[in-house]
């Protein structure tokens, strides 16, 4: 049977990194309420747990020799392996130079007391001596903040990209690309790029970054090159990484429909290497070895292991629990939207259960972002409940519907100013294929989901009497307060079409906001929230339930103590998992022979 604590207490891996000579890969491994673990896995044997001093681990990267391991904890750059050592404070990010003794650094300033609203301390490029702790400051930018560092590999420049703020919102609509000699500090800039650019590469003497595709800031990711041309344009899917290959063109990993490809920067455009069914996220490459966090539909996330043109086959097994487990079918779909915009998405059956037991109570679970995707992977997480809910007796769909990533520019950029418009009935169109396929009952249909697709559940909820019960998991329910108190107030802005200060309203984002259709509520709504959720502050969910309250909708609203938009606690993803299908089995019992 399958308990809340298996869902919550297994290891999740993440942040692989090849070592140079491509003989060992570091990668990080955590459970809720547990300390990080830090792993190495060769060739050959089980994985090697490494003893670290503290107990968060981010950015891991290996030394020049392959023999040590760098990584940053609590603003502080720490090396274990072969000489342990650490050292500064306030290191945002760092970049391991061709000096196997110095480390280019962004290090930020102290912070003011009173803090000024709007101007937080940006971090500045400093290098760091290894023999001697000193630091120094190497190049300056005015009062640009130093979000990424990347040296030519061999030696060389160094590319930097900067934001016009170190605020996370306004910082990531005007970032800008440097090179920076780094034995002089001299400073070339080769001008401002896209919204939301990514980490630089270098491809020989050239630098090319991941970024938005402009003019918009909900738009498709692409890759630019130095000169700020799209190398990617026209592609019909969406490159979410670029990748640094020690010899050669840099790779980009491609969400391309429900699987994911790695291709090759041949020439300037994308060529395909390989491909793999599911989700292949955070790739590495180094000494001619790639590694990545592979899932697939019956397979948790596990780092996979191969050489740069695949394939790549499992190197960890953090799951072991899990392998006893009988899991429900999950199935690929695809259909059209109501104007034949073709679409996909996923069904999750009972296990054990096919078509022919139907019609099973449909829970539908939306997606974060919009600009996030479902890939054919496994669904068993806090936040993702295909599998957990599956195993409850209900059949889930788990709907890609415009505006998400894996299908092109166009499709992710088409929700901009339409928020909740026609990604909706792309939604109901795929509830309404599987109640006609005798998949779903329709007098059983439930809806959820976190973030964007908290948001959803409660936007469907005031558009529509077909559901009988939704989960609402830190999800916006007014996009003009939105605008005024999240962290991404240009990017929701876009989103929702207006911001509330053009003048006197109607503002087009109040059409598109829940909390302008509450009176309509009649289905019993679960809302879940942080308590210290900056990217959707908890006053939006405050306010939803004032107006269920204020209406008489039945609804439970559920505050989190300390937690952020992501639920890291143990206790409280498991007060997730367990309140969820019990309000889902409240309000549409599945078929008692159903449940696992």
């Amino acid at each position: 049977m399958l308990t809340a604590e298996m869902v919550v207490d297994g290891l999740v891996p993440s942040s692989p990194v090849v070592s140079p000579d491509g003989r060992r890969v570091a990668y990080v491994a955590c459970a809720a309420g547990k300390d990080d673990q830090l792993w190495v896995a060769t060739g050959e044997g089980a994985p090697r747990r490494l003893d670290v001093p503290v107990a968060r681990v981010t950015a891991p990267r290996w030394a020049a020799d392959s023999e040590s391991i760098f990584f940053l904890a609590d603003e502080r750059l720490y090396r274990v392996g072969r000489e342990p050592a650490d050292w500064g404070s306030g290191i945002q990010t760092y970049c391991l130079l061709a000096d196997p003794d110095l480390v280019a650094v962004a290090v930020a300033d102290e912070p003011a007391d009173p803090l000024v609203r709007g101007n937080p301390p940006p971090a500045r490029l400093r290098v760091l001596d290894l023999r001697t702790g000193e630091v120094r400051l190497l190049a300056e930018f005015g009062e640009r903040h130093v979000a990424e560092v990347v040296q030519r590999p061999g030696g060389g420049p160094l590319a930097v990209l900067t934001w016009a703020s170190a605020e996370l919102g306004p910082g990531r609509v005007e970032p800008a690309l440097h090179l920076v000699d780094p034995e002089t500090g001299a400073v070339t800039d080769l001008g401002a790029t896209p919204a939301e650019a990514g980490t630089p590469v270098w491809s020989g003497g050239e630098v090319m970054y991941p970024a938005r595709t402009p003019p918009g800031l909900q738009s498709g990711p692409a890759v630019f090159d130095g000169t700020h041309r799209n190398l990617t344009e026209g592609m019909t899917a969406c490159p979410v990484e670029l990748v640094q290959v020690d010899d050669g063109a840099p790779l980009v990993v491609v969400a391309d429909g429900l699987d994911t490809a790695v291709c090759r920067l041949d020439h300037g455009r994308p060529v395909e290497v390989f491909r793999t069914t599911g989700r292949l996220t955070q790739l590495s490459a180094n000494g001619g070895v790639l590694a990545a966090i592979v899932s697939t539909a019956d397979q948790p996330s596990d780092v996979h292991v191969g050489p740069i043109g695949g394939p790549l086959h499992r190197r960890s097994d953090t799951r072991p629990e899990l392998r006893d487990v009988t899991w429900g079918v999950q199935e690929r779909l695809a259909y059209r939207a109501a104007d034949g915009l073709a679409l996909d998405g996923l069904l999750v059956l009972p296990p054990g259960r096919t078509h022919a037991d139907g019609p099973f109570p449909l829970v539908t679970l939306v997606h974060g972002g919009p600009d996030d995707r479902y890939a054919d992977e496994f669904m068993l997480h806090w936040a993702h409940w295909g599998q957990w809910l599956a195993h409850a007796g209900y059949a889930a769909f788990l709907p890609n519907p415009r505006g998400g990533f894996g299908h092109g520019h166009e499709f992710a950029a088409s929700v901009a100013g339409a928020v909740g418009q026609e990604e909706w009935t792309d939604i109901l169109t795929g509830i309404d294929l599987l109640v006609a396929e005798g998949v779903a009952d329709p007098e059983r249909l439930g809806i959820g989901g976190w973030s964007h697709g908290g948001f959803m559940a409660a936007w469907a909820v005031g558009q529509t009497g077909r559901f009988a019960a939704a989960v609402m998991g830190a999800g916006i329910s007014d996009w003009g307060l939105q605008v005024a108190a999240g962290e991404l107030d240009a990017f929701d802005a876009e989103l929702a079409g207006s911001t509330g200060w053009e003048g006197p309203g109607p503002h087009p984002h109040d059409r598109r906001s829940p909390i302008s259709y509450a009176s309509a509520v009649r289905t019993p709504v679960l809302i879940l929230h942080g308590a210290e959720d900056t990217n959707v502050p908890l006053a939006q969910s405050e306010y939803f339930h004032r107006a269920l309250r204020h209406h008489g909708v039945e609804h439970e609203f559920v505050v989190y103590p300390g937690e952020g938009h992501s639920i890291r606690q143990r206790a409280h993803q498991l007060d997730v998992l367990t309140r969820t299908r019990a309000w889902f089995t409240r309000h549409l019992p599945p078929t008692p022979d159903l449940a696992g």
